[in-house]
């Protein structure tokens, strides 16, 4: 295929995308926005005092990469560990309500759902409050998840592992599921941790930032071009993968695919104003765009143009299909 898309082949391959179904699996939490006006700083203490106007919450995280999906009409399962309290409920309700299933999530009495608030003033994040207390999964964990974990790869066309290094996702995790999905050969993308550093063999492709590429080869973080590529070609030998997709921020990507050398993408974004959750929206197009027919080069196109439009937006947010063609119409 050429690498070069026009808005008629999106517009096929967003129709390609719907009859596509897509397991996320890693950690997820509850993202909370506080929004609100300043207009004094506090007497107690040299901060601003935000007077609340509203509130939202969405699906952050693994649920997030799983919320972009769904904006395309992608069917979506989520497998993580939740509490029994308030916020896992409400996390659930959000992910039902999105068009999300949840039938791989697994809840833990006692455990503490990832909860991460935003308080937002003038357009600008004040502060982030995050309640969490990484929790490793009980040994017999695995044991009575993996019939459930078979039953949904059996009936899904890509698994996306998304590892926020909370916990959940293990190296016998990791290999269960990477070997029940190879066994149906289903494409296996993986947002991975450098604080968490597992092997990724069996994987399709993994997409590290470009911090973590460098803090994952071990290596000093460089701009030069020149270590970013034996950075690469480091990951692409350890982790045993076909293919690497490195994020680069303002700079677009570059996608690692040997033989090929490796295809550098630039940035389609328009404005910046936050660039939270803009990695889980390059995992979830770019593992769609592959599971729909398209090549690692196209699926970069696809996924660099995503991540051009939700970092013009404050918030974890999303984009959806029209967005996606509007922004290859201003080509």
């Amino acid at each position: 295929m050429s690498d070069s898309l026009t808005p008629t082949t999106v517009l096929q391959l967003i129709e390609r995308m719907r009859n596509q179904k897509i397991l996320v699996i890693g950690d997820v939490m509850l993202d909370q926005f506080i929004y609100g006006k300043v207009s004094r700083i506090s007497p107690e203490a040299p901060v601003p005092v935000v007077h609340v106007t509203h509130e939202t919450a969405y699906p952050g995280g693994a649920a997030n990469v799983a919320r972009n999906l769904a904006e395309f009409s992608v069917a979506a399962v989520v497998a993580g560990l939740i509490g029994d309290g308030y916020a896992g409920q409400k996390l659930v309700d959000l992910m039902q309500a999105g068009g999300i299933s949840t039938e791989g999530l697994f809840t833990i009495p006692g455990y503490s759902t990832i909860v991460k608030t935003r308080i937002i003033a003038r357009q600008q994040q004040v502060v982030r409050v995050d309640r969490e207390l990484p929790l490793q999964p009980p040994e017999f964990f695995l044991r009575d998840a993996l019939p459930r974990l078979q039953k949904i790869i059996g009936q899904v066309d890509a698994v996306i592992i998304e590892d926020y290094g909370k916990g959940f996702i293990t190296q016998p995790l990791v290999d269960a599921v990477i070997q029940l999905a190879r066994k149906r050969n289903l494409i296996v993308a993986v947002d991975p941790n450098p604080n968490n550093p597992l092997n990724w063999s069996g994987a399709t492709v993994v997409k590290p930032n470009r911090q973590e590429a460098f803090l994952s080869a071990g290596l000093p973080y460089s701009e030069d071009e020149s270590a970013l590529q034996r950075a690469g070609e480091m990951l692409l030998q350890r982790w045993k993968i076909p293919c690497l997709l490195i994020t680069l921020g303002e700079e677009g990507m570059v996608l690692f695919q040997p033989p090929q050398p490796p295809h550098y993408t630039p940035t389609h974004a328009r404005e910046v104003y936050d660039v939270s959750g803009a990695g889980d929206t390059v995992i979830a197009l770019f593992t769609a765009a592959m599971a729909a027919g398209l090549d690692g080069i196209q699926a970069a196109q696809v996924a660099n143009h995503a991540a051009g439009v939700v970092v013009g937006k404050l918030g974890t947010a999303t984009l959806t299909p029209q967005e996606l063609l509007e922004s290859f119409g201003h080509e």
